[in-house]
């Protein structure tokens, strides 16, 4: 019960903006305001006790304890380094950030293309930060994570080697945002070496809140060049890298000086007048700062003497500095893949970028109920939570001039063990997509049962199941309304997700489930109906008050299942038979009277007949899924988190249920539903209670 009462409260709380960049959750509880309000009254400066300054920080495995790596560090603050530290100087920009003895070149690549959006980066970065005004040794950073930004703090003291730091530092040498955005992130997965040989596009969701899509440069999309302009446009984080092949490979640099294994940016793309032709080109940039391209198109090429000087003064910069153009086809034969992280509409103001329209939702897998696996799985697969998108409005700009609605989805799966290596710790997700067929259009309380999934092929699906934090992909589909499934490869897998949907129109996106209702048929019986058999058998079992109790009655049925072994139970339970006697006492003296108890057999009777009937591999008890279809066939409607309840409280480990449990469910949500219809008076699905009528109710 107190899971639950966290599950409402924290959804409580999301409805209330706990967890926007502007409101973001205080991660591990520490409150920077605060803390460093408590140093600067000490006269101290902060340190630490959630990420010391100790070998535990730096790493488990490589940067260990006990690894060779490790020696001769120490762990400075700014002030020790340099005589005039600085946060952030002049704002900062791509050219700020150079990679140390850590490779997480991705991880850079992902803060260059950060600095490219001043807005952008003030999210993670606060600018009200400084070495001068109220220094006290503590900084913050705000990073999001599955659905909400969380505030996470930071002491100055830095790992170095020699006077120098070890990982990330600005080429000036004096500016320290980019060393202690680093640590921060660092402290979120758990340790500096968790960010070796991560995903670039990791870290651009986790400083935007954004949705990133992956391409494969060797089969790429023939829109591509298209479709990074209109990310450049809409202030979107590019990051491009080559695949090695071996370990030797990593980081090895070709004779066209671009580096293996190694993250870049994508900061540009032009298109220029070149004799005669249009060439389109791309922008990049190495996070080392130096090493840079030098085939067509590099800073010193013969190519930029043949376009115009308008062209070549806006796009040339004779610096090595990292950043170079490459034409888009060099591109394509040179790099292997390509990341776009796409920015939520509330990361961009103003007229400068287009922006997305965006709809997201959070929900669960829950093993029995709403983890139904892929379509391999037909039996479970219509178990998994259902989505439904409204595409009313086509693209401005279509492609090859069919009329579509592009959109991106994106699943993302809530990571374990942030420690682990990458991929260990995550289950394998996917979705599918399906057009919605005319009769469920604009229906959005209908959960799509088994054989609709049977007879209808897919419209669209992810490109693949993968055990990766998120999945996503670009689609462009007709207009009209589709059904999205996301879920786990193999059924039965527990884990939370998040749901997202970036459409380039206005879209309407939302879960369908089942309604919450109760239609289960009153069972009207006067005395006069009963037959003298059945009275002389209550006389016979009540006793001399003629009233049966709850401990007569656990007594009664299972002497009748005893002689039953086509269901299995171990025996009704005092609880169930209490339940029992509370439903239909409707004198309140705590037993039943002739007719109440005529009314509970024909009740037990009714459930035996449904029991067997769902039973349909005839094992003698139910399968979740055979459960909540029999819950259904009772009287019920049920949405997924209830039927989630169901399960958790009603099943065998084996996620089974017996005719005891199966009882005592439905005697239950009978008594849960007439309860609210009694109090509720008006009707309005909203009742008041106080502290001790609560109590009073709860403990029936």
């Amino acid at each position: 019960m107190s899971g639950i009462a966290s599950k409402l409260q924290h959804n409580r709380e999301r409805s209330h903006g706990t967890g926007s960049n502007s409101h973001a959750v205080k991660y591990l509880n520490q409150d920077y305001e605060s803390l460093r309000r408590s140093c600067l009254e000490r006269g101290r400066l902060f340190e630490d006790d959630c990420f010391e300054a100790l070998p535990s920080s730096l790493g488990y495995n490589e940067l260990g304890p006990n690894s060779y790596k490790t020696r001769g560090i120490t762990w400075k603050r700014p002030t020790e380094l340099c005589s005039n530290p600085k946060f952030i100087v002049e704002n900062a920009t791509r050219t700020d950030i150079c990679q140390g003895a850590l490779g997480d070149c991705w991880l850079l690549a992902a803060i260059a293309s950060l600095t490219l959006n001043k807005q952008v980066l003030s999210r993670v970065v606060p600018h009200d930060q400084s070495f001068e005004e109220n220094y006290a040794g503590i900084f913050h950073f705000e990073f999001w994570q599955f659905g909400e930004w969380v505030d996470v703090v930071v002491d100055d003291r830095l790992p170095t080697r020699d006077g120098k730091l070890l990982f990330v530092h600005s080429a000036e040498g004096s500016e320290f945002w980019s060393a202690l955005l680093e640590k921060a992130y660092a402290k979120l997965n758990g340790c500096y070496e968790a960010l070796s040989g991560g995903s670039t596009t990791e870290g651009f969701e986790d400083f935007t809140g954004g949705i990133a899509e992956r391409h494969d440069l060797s089969r790429a999309d023939p829109h591509l060049f298209k479709i990074i302009k209109k990310a450049l446009d809409r202030g979107s984080l590019l990051g491009c890298s080559i695949d090695i092949t071996s370990a030797a490979d990593s980081e090895a640099v070709t004779y066209r000086k671009l580096v293996k294994g190694h993250a870049y940016s994508v900061t540009g793309a032009e298109q220029v007048e070149y004799r005669g032709d249009t060439v389109q080109l791309i922008r990049i940039r190495n996070p080392w700062g130096q090493v840079e391209w030098n085939g067509a198109w590099s800073d010193t090429s013969s190519e930029w003497r043949y376009v115009s000087d308008d062209d070549r003064r806006r796009l040339t910069n004779r610096a090595e500095d990292g950043e170079f153009w490459m034409s888009f086809s060099d591109f394509l034969r040179q790099y292997s893949r390509l990341e776009i992280c796409n920015l939520t509409p509330d990361a961009l103001t103003g007229d400068k970028y287009k922006k997305w329209a965006e709809s997201e939702f959070e929900d669960t897998w829950r093993k029995g109920v709403s983890a139904g696996g892929c379509r391999n799985y037909p039996n479970s697969f219509w178990m998994n939570p259902q989505f439904v998108i409204k595409l009313d409005e086509v693209d401005d700009d279509p492609d090859d001039g069919e009329e579509g609605c592009t959109f991106m989805c994106g699943l993302d799966a809530e990571e374990q063990a942030p420690y682990e290596e990458n991929g260990e710790d995550m289950e394998t997700i996917g979705f599918a997509i399906y057009e919605l067929p005319e009769e469920y259009s604009g229906k959005r309380q209908v959960h799509l049962k088994k054989n609709f999934f049977l007879y209808n092929c897919s419209a669209a699906r992810s490109e693949t199941f993968i055990n990766l934090r998120e999945v996503c992909n670009r689609f462009c589909l007709p207009p009209g309304e589709y059904l999205i499934i996301p879920s786990t490869f193999e059924p039965n897998k527990n884990g939370d997700f998040y749901v997202r949907v970036f459409s380039e129109k206005q879209a309407d996106f939302q879960e369908i489930d089942d309604p919450v209702d109760c239609h289960v048929e009153e069972i009207d019986i006067d005395e006069d109906d009963i037959c003298d058999r059945f009275k002389r058998l209550f006389e016979k079992l009540a006793g001399h008050d003629v009233e049966i109790s709850a401990f007569e009655l656990q007594r009664i049925l299972n002497r009748v299942l005893d002689k039953r072994d086509d269901i299995k139970t171990t025996g009704f339970n005092l609880s169930t038979c209490r339940n029992m006697v509370n439903l239909l006492d409707k004198d309140g003296s705590g037993k039943l009277g002739l007719v109440e108890f005529k009314i509970l057999w024909a009740k037990i009777e009714k459930f035996l007949d449904l029991y067997k009937e769902r039973d349909t591999d005839q094992s003698g008890c139910m399968s979740s899924s055979e459960m909540r279809m029999a819950v259904e066939a009772a009287g019920f409607s049920l949405n997924n988190p209830l039927h989630q309840i169901i399960v958790a409280r009603y099943s065998e480990p084996c996620l089974t249920i017996d005719f005891d449990n199966f009882v005592c469910c439905l005697i239950r949500l009978e008594m849960l539903f007439k309860t609210f219809k009694t109090m509720d008076k008006d009707g309005s699905g909203v009742i008041e209670l106080g502290f001790m009528e609560w109590l009073d109710l709860a403990m029936v």
